[in-house]
């Protein structure tokens, strides 16, 4: 006998939408929705919150691309829309403000700590789920952190795009330099959206690739 696919449920099948570009079926979390904004531009919604029926879009820049420059979200949404000039960089950008929102978010909640040694500590205990270095800090305290971070029993996730003043800035603190984003569902949430941000970016600055590969791993 033919074995059968167990039917979704509800809630399963709600996560799940279609992409205007290749036409697959994927899960919302790596999708980019859309809505029509005033004046039938087309406007993106990260937190999926807007009024009106989404249009959705695999998170990469290519697939963004090509919805624009072929027509697919007028196609999709049967009716003529104009999207922006430049709308992936504007989601590229829209994205990193969510995400450096969501760590202001979690420093209220408890879930980040900052600072070598607090950092290092957590990183041993295989406590953290990232650890985000200052874009812009020092190579040695870079390296030593990231070797911490390879003997881990938990080895966390490196972000590095954010430079020390923009992470104190959202921290209401100074100089930020190592901070750790403790594991659970805070981070969960919060990497959903970092893996959405890799289709338009690294995690990682160009100038780290200079660096021995055994320096600045960890994406």
């Amino acid at each position: 006998m033919t074995a059968t696919r167990a039917p979704k449920t509800l809630a399963a099948a709600a996560r799940e939408r279609r992409d205007i570009v290749s036409g697959e079926v994927m899960d919302e979390d790596r999708l980019i929705r859309f809505v029509v904004g005033p004046d039938q531009t087309v406007v993106p919604d990260l937190a999926r919150k807007l009024p009106g029926r989404g249009l959705w879009v695999a998170a990469d820049r290519v697939s963004v691309e090509t919805a624009a420059k072929k027509g697919l979200f007028s196609r999709a949404a049967k009716s003529k829309l104009t999207p922006p000039v430049g709308l992936a960089d504007q989601v590229e950008e829209l994205m990193l403000r969510r995400l450096m929102d969501g760590l202001g978010l979690a420093k209220r909640a408890g879930d980040l700590i900052s600072g070598f040694e607090k950092v290092a500590s957590a990183v041993n205990a295989g406590k953290a789920a990232w650890v985000i270095e200052a874009a812009d800090g020092a190579a040695d305290g870079r390296r030593k952190i990231l070797n911490v971070a390879r003997r881990s029993p938990k080895p966390p996730q490196i972000f590095g795009l954010f430079a020390a003043e923009e992470l104190g800035l959202a921290l209401g603190a100074e100089n930020v330099i190592h901070t750790a984003f403790l594991a659970g569902r805070g981070a969960d949430r919060w990497t959903v959206d970092v893996r959405r941000l890799t289709g338009f970016r690294p995690l990682l600055p160009e100038s780290w690739r200079e660096e021995k590969p055994s320096e600045a791993s960890g994406t």
